[in-house]
């Protein structure tokens, strides 16, 4: 158990301070943020929308006692990189490219896996705040 405790809150916490990074470049329409957007074919106005979106889902997954909605940040979030991958796949980038959406991809499963574990062994985890 403790185990797969320090594995959650580490893959947890490094997702967490990824899509963080990204959600707020995005949601203040940092300057190189629009320019990833615009080689990638969409317009800026999608930006502030896509880190809103983020820092919600950040705190979706940070906040105890809401599993579902936990459920949809995740979700989300695999929606966003595999947009990410296959906008990047569309334009031609290089592989290289696609590293930080892996390990993105490899975070977002651990986190999920080891969260599912934990309220397995302990169901109160998430039960405590939950509106059935």
């Amino acid at each position: 158990m403790k185990t797969n405790n320090v594995l959650y809150w580490t893959s947890t916490g490094l997702l967490a301070a990824l899509m963080l990074m990204s959600g707020i470049s995005n949601a203040l329409s940092v300057p190189e943020a629009i320019e990833a957007f615009r080689h990638l074919g969409y317009p800026a106005y999608l930006s502030p929308f896509l880190g809103v979106a983020k820092l919600l889902g950040v705190v979706a997954l940070l906040v105890p006692g809401f599993p579902r909605i936990r459920e949809w940040a995740y979700a989300g979030f695999v929606f966003d990189l595999a947009g990410a991958m296959y906008s990047g796949l569309a334009v031609g980038d290089p592989l290289s490219q696609w590293l930080p959406v892996s390990i993105g991809f490899l975070l977002i499963a651990v986190s999920y896996q080891t969260n599912r574990r934990r309220t397995a062994e302990s169901p109160r985890l998430d039960s405590t705040l939950s509106v059935a």
